[in-house]
């Protein structure tokens, strides 16, 4: 059985991922806990959880992938209660633990938004919605035009999820991608780049009048079904570089 281990791990990750250039990302991006030396088996999954290290621990992995990690901005500032269940199960199972959040996002051919792209065949790709002081959603053209409703029904197939859609029936050809959640931000940045469609994870309560208004056509996949694409891609290249065991967690929220 193929073995790498942790320091090699986590350095192809952070320069594959790019994490220096999202030095400003709050989501603390990169190994987030360390405890192991060797990895054989690796887990993928969307949001940190007891649930997924437990799991995890009953499977023997060694390493897990995150895009949801435990680490924000200056938390956590003490390891108990939640926090310290979490690190406990890591700890006294040698678990490594590894979180990447906007540079996954991002990311021009493994990111979220660049594999939603690909379900739709998007041309004409560029950047857009800056969040953070990085650009992190894609924006393109369709191979041809359609109605937002029918766009949608390509993701449900592609994910696995149930869409939620406004203005369903408009024509649209020109589209801004942003998974998770991009909000009143992502949808007025959509408005404003004169774009037809956004598809992004979830809307707010805050964002249903200002889509209204605008009668822009807008996609929401689910914050958590538009967040696996990338973690699977990252695990495939993972896969293909080391050989190691690679496993994806699906724990969905419904979120």
């Amino acid at each position: 059985m193929a073995v790498v281990s942790v320091t090699e791990l986590t350095e192809y990750l952070n320069d594959l991922l790019d994490l220096k250039t999202f030095a400003g990302d709050h989501s603390n991006n990169g190994l987030q806990v360390e405890a192991c030396a060797k990895v054989k088996k690796a887990f993928f999954s969307v949001d940190a959880s007891l649930e997924l290290f437990e799991k995890a621990a009953e499977k023997k992995a060694d390493f897990v992938l995150v895009h949801h990690g435990i680490s924000w901005g200056g938390e956590p500032k003490r390891f108990d209660g939640l926090v310290g269940k979490r690190l406990s199960v890591l700890f006294r199972n040698q678990i490594s633990f590894y979180a990447v959040h906007l540079p996954l996002d991002a990311h021009a051919g493994l990111g979220h938004n660049a594999r939603l792209a690909d379900m739709i065949g998007l041309k004409k790709r560029k950047m857009f919605f800056v969040y953070d002081g990085n650009p992190i959603g894609v924006s393109g053209i369709l191979p041809s035009p359609q109605n937002a409703t029918a766009l949608a029904e390509i993701f449900e197939k592609e994910l696995r999820c149930k869409a939620v859609i406004f203005n369903g029936a408009k024509k649209v050809s020109s589209v801004g991608i942003i998974s998770g959640g991009g909000g009143l931000d992502g949808v007025l940045s959509a408005y404003a780049e004169k774009l037809d469609c956004l598809i992004t994870g979830e809307i707010g309560h805050s964002s249903y009048h200002h889509i209204k208004e605008t009668g822009m056509p807008v996609i929401a996949l689910g914050h958590y079904c538009s967040e696996k694409p990338g973690v699977l891609a990252v695990m495939e290249k993972v896969k293909n570089k080391f050989g190691i065991d690679c496993e994806f967690i699906d724990i969905p929220t419904g979120m």
